[in-house]
């Protein structure tokens, strides 16, 4: 798909944080407390990314995993707003998914800080 279809599939907030790396306001995401049993899927795509058994609390206003499914995810340095962070994106189409930091609970110590408008969901 090229990013004309991504514009027919997506709503506009959800194009900006896929295609354009936006970033959704803290707590208003429907997955930040969302706690089902199933899998989070690329929102443009429908990849597989995440499990719920790695989903955690991180209280930062966006879902947060520990882990990722392997080899579903892209990792590139973003050193925009004057930081350097680790911004993760679907191995498959390049959407821009949020960062992964190093401040993550056991056993990774990773958390993946998503935006939820680059999710969707599969109950299990």
């Amino acid at each position: 798909m090229n990013n004309d279809d991504y514009k027919e599939k997506l709503s506009d907030a959800a194009y900006k944080v896929c295609r354009l790396a936006a970033t959704e306001q803290p707590f208003t995401g429907i997955y930040n407390d969302h706690w089902l049993a199933g899998t989070y899927l690329c929102a443009c795509c429908d990849q597989p990314l995440f499990e719920s058994d790695s989903k955690f609390n991180a209280g930062c206003g966006w879902p947060s995993f520990f882990a990722s499914i392997e080899d579903k995810v892209a990792y590139l340095p973003d050193n925009t707003h004057n930081m350097q962070r680790v911004e993760i994106q679907c191995k498959n189409c390049q959407s821009h998914l949020g960062h992964v930091f190093d401040d993550g609970p056991e056993p990774t110590g990773k958390r993946y800080c998503v935006n939820s408008l680059s999710l969707a969901f599969k109950p299990a």
